[in-house]
């Protein structure tokens, strides 16, 4: 679990990946269920975006708190 809250955006890259070559390699599969699992990988993109967006602002504010600051 501490890799899956590590490293969300590379799970989430190799799970569109594999995604699209199922999608394009398998051409019995119903449109309805690849359009499904579309909307789902967005929503999913968006929660890996938003742990990303934490994950840097937490860093950004230790850094603050260390006595570092970035140039601006």
């Amino acid at each position: 679990m501490h890799f899956v809250r590590t490293h969300p955006a590379r799970i989430y890259a190799v799970a569109v990946a594999a995604l699209a070559l199922v999608a394009h390699y398998v051409p019995e599969l119903p449109s309805a269920l690849v359009l499904g699992l579309v909307a789902a990988v967005l929503g999913t993109g968006e929660a890996v975006q938003r742990t990303e967006d934490r994950k840097t602002a937490d860093s950004a504010g230790a850094g603050e708190a260390d006595g570092h600051q970035a140039a601006a």
